[in-house]
């Protein structure tokens, strides 16, 4: 699954650190999610969405 963390990230101006921290999870979760090497739980991904102001369908793109 493709995501758009970082894109949505930078736009924020947030820090992975920063986004981390307000989502409960280490800086190398969000490193790991950004670069595609893992997928959020459902619950995570809510809370992504929420923190980058948008949608989790937003965030992410199904495999093709």
């Amino acid at each position: 699954m493709e995501s758009r963390i970082r894109e949505r990230r930078k736009a924020l101006k947030l820090s992975q650190e920063e986004l981390a921290k307000r989502c409960g999870v280490t800086r190398q979760t969000i490193n790991a999610i950004e670069n595609d090497k893992y997928d959020p739980t459902l619950s995570l991904a809510f809370r992504l969405a929420a923190v980058l102001e948008t949608s989790v369908d937003g965030l992410f793109t199904p495999p093709r």
